[in-house]
């Protein structure tokens, strides 16, 4: 019997320094424990902002607006932002002739906009923003914005209307050209078309593209794009065409006035008349202001400055502005004799340019 329970021991023993080859392998499934939610919201460190716009509804409702809204014309559109300090944006004619229609007010803690008797006109980006301010200096708060591009249909309305019959686009060789056909209904099919030769214009996507909150958009424009364009609109069994527009090649490129200045004589005799021409080539649709300083200006010697402007045509398409002030100077003295400085200024920057008159 003792040797049968030694045997015994003696294999239990061998059993147990084998375990682990013994084990027989098994294929538990094990579920992966997904984070929590502040786990994975901590591990994205990106900043998200949130709209501080909601539109006002009916019964006293309000609700955040879509990146578009489509009103009919008529609708009263009441928009909130919420802060004490709230800018706004809105289409530009409303501010061009203060129309009566918009209000704009700050509240204690929200910004109102209201527009009412909506039209067609009206179609386009509503905007507001929070104001960060240091005493009188405010900066635009990135983190608290809203935005909403609302289409006001109006019937036989398919484009925003336009103040004239025919517009100038100037196509510049640095930046994009637009244009600024936009229909007032979303689901309207708009195409661009030449004049002459009459033909359909493609927006192929890579040289011109279709952007319903700007228009037909050039990315390059170049000579060839010149010409007469209009746009025509297609919804609901309508068709419209838009008013015409005049492509024009702009051969001068971006930057400060290039100015140069010239005097009818350098040698004036006493009592004679003289005049300075002060001019400017540049972009067709940039003004340009003139400043001048002359040598009677602290006797108060009394001169004439008259300011024109016309487009020049200079070959191949290309068009131009010319700017110039003439100073004309009646009966000439010796007070009038030294330097003629004319500054040219732009929204770009300033020139400065001189020339000398003698008495002879």
């Amino acid at each position: 019997m003792r040797v049968w329970w030694l045997l015994g021991l003696l294999l239990a023993l061998e059993a147990l320094e084998d375990g682990e080859n013994r084990i027989k392998p098994t294929n538990k499934k094990v579920k992966p424990k997904i984070p929590k939610t502040k786990d994975r919201e901590s591990a994205d460190s990106t900043p998200k902002t949130q709209s501080i716009m909601v539109r006002m509804m009916d019964k006293g409702r309000f609700q955040t607006p879509a990146a578009t809204l489509s009103l009919m014309a008529g609708q009263t559109l009441e928009l909130r932002c919420k802060g004490s300090k709230i800018g706004w944006s809105y289409p530009a004619y409303l501010d061009t002739f203060k129309d009566s229609r918009l209000s704009v007010k700050q509240h204690e803690r929200h910004g109102q906009l209201i527009l009412a008797n909506s039209t067609a006109a009206d179609t386009g980006e509503f905007s507001c923003w929070g104001q960060l301010c240091n005493g009188y200096i405010c900066r635009r708060d990135e983190a608290n914005t809203g935005s909403t591009y609302v289409f006001f249909t109006e019937k036989g309305e398919l484009f925003v209307p336009s103040p004239s019959y025919f517009d100038v686009v100037y196509l510049n060789p640095d930046r994009q050209a637009v244009v600024p056909c936009r229909a007032t209904v979303p689901s309207a099919k708009v195409t661009l078309h030449r004049e002459f030769p009459a033909k359909e214009i493609p927006a192929n996507g890579t040289d011109i593209i279709y952007d319903m909150k700007r228009g037909f958009v050039y990315l390059q424009p170049h000579s060839g794009h010149q010409g007469v364009v209009y746009c025509k609109a297609e919804a609901g069994g309508m068709s419209q065409i838009s008013v015409k527009y005049q492509l024009l090649y702009v051969e001068v490129p971006s930057g400060p006035p290039s100015t140069t200045i010239l005097a009818s004589s350098s040698r004036v005799e006493g009592g004679q008349d003289m005049s300075v021409f002060c001019t400017v080539l540049g972009e067709p649709d940039v003004e340009v202001e003139f400043r001048w300083v002359y040598p009677g200006q602290k006797e108060e010697r009394p001169v004439t400055i008259q300011d024109t402007w016309r487009l020049i045509h200079r070959g191949l398409g290309h068009t131009t502005r010319m700017s110039q002030s003439v100073m004309t100077v009646e009966g000439f003295e010796p007070t009038d004799a030294g330097y003629y400085i004319c500054t040219a200024q732009n929204l770009r920057g300033e020139t400065t340019v001189a020339t000398t008159v003698e008495l002879s």
